[in-house]
């Protein structure tokens, strides 16, 4: 690799991660003719928020869609969309290998990551060391999880296959003011993970990205936030129609 590849690189990682932010203000809805037409997208923690419009989209678009939900049979919203619904707690290990053979033997073309929670999900009471261990299980491990339970279903679907990690602005070290113990960390740890993933895999042409969905209105992000989940997705979606392998 040449010196000026091994530049470019680190710069095209920053760039997916915050390109996902960018877009959205331009985006419009998912294009008309999307790569997963008929094709498996699961999306992890689908019965609300981002990851729910990340499954309305999809189905709009064409694709099976397979969401998951800890507890499926509250999620309404996930099972009006006409998604399949499956279980998934991505911090238990045979939950996650029930899901995997829920999902079946087929190719899974893309796999959505979403599924997280911030320190706001957790008690007060807890100490620093307790909080980030259960943020990192859910943020980071449950990733890991899944993606490699399903690792040989998207290597099966061949060249393009995708995984995105849903990651967070608040991850960037350089630009870290302190705060969201826990969470910053865990965001930190799938980035990392993710660029992992992508060099362990590059010659079989998968593709692995994290992006930042931006500050969304979700029970996450809060009603102060300037984007809708549907501006979020769709400037996602976006992107990831786009991702090419010198992106991944």
């Amino acid at each position: 690799m040449t010196d000026r590849r091994r530049a470019t690189l680190p710069r095209l990682a920053l760039l997916v991660v915050l390109v996902g932010a960018v877009a959205l203000l331009a985006a419009g809805p998912p294009r008309e003719h999307s790569r997963f037409v008929g094709k498996t997208v699961v999306v992890t923690g689908a019965n609300r928020g981002l990851g729910l419009e990340f499954v309305r989209q999809y189905m709009e678009a064409g694709a099976d869609v397979v969401g998951t939900a800890r507890r499926p049979e509250a999620a309404e919203e996930l099972a009006a969309t006409g998604a399949r619904v499956v279980q998934l707690d991505v911090t238990d290990d045979a939950s996650v290998a029930a899901f995997a053979e829920a999902v079946g033997d087929g190719p899974v073309h893309l796999l959505v990551n979403n599924a997280g929670i911030n320190n706001n999900s957790l008690p007060r009471d807890l100490d620093r060391v307790e909080r980030t261990r259960r943020i990192l299980d859910v943020n980071t491990l449950g990733p890991l999880r899944v993606t490699e339970a399903l690792l040989p279903r998207l290597l099966a679907s061949g060249e393009g296959a995708t995984v995105v990690n849903i990651s967070s602005g608040l991850a960037s070290i350089t630009n870290s003011r302190g705060g969201s113990p826990g969470y910053r960390e865990s965001k930190a740890a799938l980035n990392m993970y993710s660029r992992n993933l992508a060099a362990e895999h590059r010659e079989s042409g998968l593709l692995v990205v994290p992006m930042s969905p931006g500050w969304v209105q979700t029970d996450m992000g809060g009603s102060g936030a300037p984007l809708t989940p549907a501006q979020s997705i769709a400037g996602m979606i976006a992107v990831i129609e786009e991702i090419d392998a010198d992106q991944s």
